[in-house]
């Protein structure tokens, strides 16, 4: 099995990292399910956050027995030291423990640090000399935070986007943790959805010995390709690369990720998946996009009141809301083709 350590926190995780944000669209009943094979089939490490409902409480409902032989990182989105107390003690109560092994500061818009005025950092040392966490992390979106904080000193991890769509000043970013004995963290390592090949997706994250992917797994059949990954570990053969290649042509240039940051719209828009339903369409089973419930979404697109809120919440400076109308455009020719090609068929079977 391989292993991943964590920079200069020594924690040794399975390469396959749990993603525990997707389990809060399921259940009690099916996360407990699906934590306890992750565990039993190898895997020890999960990362939360404070910010996914009720995912830290079904992590603690699931795993707290083990609790011993996993690594816990949680994540707080605090704004303030006094907050963050708050938020630590509740991430506590949620997971059934007295400790978690790394809090990071969840995508703040600037690298914390002591002395900033915010008591953030202050707060996290405090609950570090206390035993309440073992180390420090932040994640981010913003290249120039990552940047920032890997050279600060400051922090034990990093989490950062990164998969094969990455480039040269995200590897690099990478590099600098490896020379500053930082752990780092891979979220999006399936770019939200739009890598659809798990195997060319683990068969470029075992190229990079000190980083530690977390795959975002709602379902048995989601972790299953993992563990498939994991029990004969692909490698980057001809036909993987094709693949890569392939999705790195037609995922070049602007597109959303799916972070969420851009979130509450005003106008009830789902802009994460809205702005990149394009790539959906061509790049899932588009049958699952064209229904009634997506339509009547999609349809929520020309109610937008441009108020600037997910362009300036933006992490990568999109303009979301033309990518909305874009995408919207083109939802609405993919139904009618739909439609014709449904007419056609109707006719050519009477």
């Amino acid at each position: 099995m391989t292993e991943v350590v964590l920079g200069r926190t020594g924690i040794r995780a399975n390469k396959n990292g749990f993603g525990a944000l997707p389990i809060q669209r399921v259940s009690f009943d099916e996360a407990r399910v699906i934590l306890r094979k992750a565990y039993d089939c190898g895997i020890n490490f999960f990362d939360t956050a404070r910010a996914y409902s009720d995912s830290e409480e079904k992590l603690g409902f699931a795993l707290s027995d083990v609790r011993d032989r996993i690594y816990i990182a949680t994540k707080t989105a605090a704004q303030t030291g006094d907050d963050l107390r708050k938020d630590l003690e509740t991430s506590l109560g949620h997971l059934k423990t007295d400790r978690v092994d790394i809090l990071q500061f969840h995508n703040p818009s600037f690298c914390p640090r002591p002395g900033d005025g915010t008591g953030l950092y202050e707060a996290a040392a405090e609950a570090k000399a206390q035993g309440k966490i073992g180390f420090i992390g932040i994640t981010n979106h913003r290249i120039h935070v990552a940047e920032e904080a890997v050279g600060s000193g400051l922090y034990d991890t990093l989490q950062f986007p990164f998969s094969y769509l990455a480039g040269d000043r995200e590897r690099s970013l990478i590099k600098g943790c490896q020379e500053k004995n930082v752990g780092f963290i891979a979220m999006k390592a399936l770019s939200g959805g739009l890598i659809s090949n798990g195997a060319a997706a683990w068969a470029f994250m075992a190229q990079y010995e000190n980083v530690l992917p977390i795959w975002g797994v709602q379902s048995t059949v989601e972790l299953n390709e993992f563990l498939a990954c994991q029990a004969d570990p692909p490698s980057l053969t001809e036909e993987l690369c094709a693949v890569i290649e392939k999705d790195r042509t037609e995922l070049t240039g602007e597109f959303c990720r799916g972070c969420g940051y851009c979130l509450p719209c005003p106008a009830g828009i789902d802009i994460p998946n809205s702005a990149r339903m394009s790539l959906l369409l061509r790049r899932a089973r588009p049958q699952d996009y064209i229904t009634e419930d997506w339509k009547e979404k999609m349809g929520r697109i020309p109610d937008c009141i441009h108020c600037g809120h997910c362009r300036d919440h933006c992490p990568y400076g999109l303009d979301t809301p033309r990518l909305l109308a874009d995408n919207w455009a083109d939802y609405q020719k993919f139904v009618q083709e739909g439609r014709e090609r449904e007419n056609t068929d109707a006719l050519t079977v009477g």
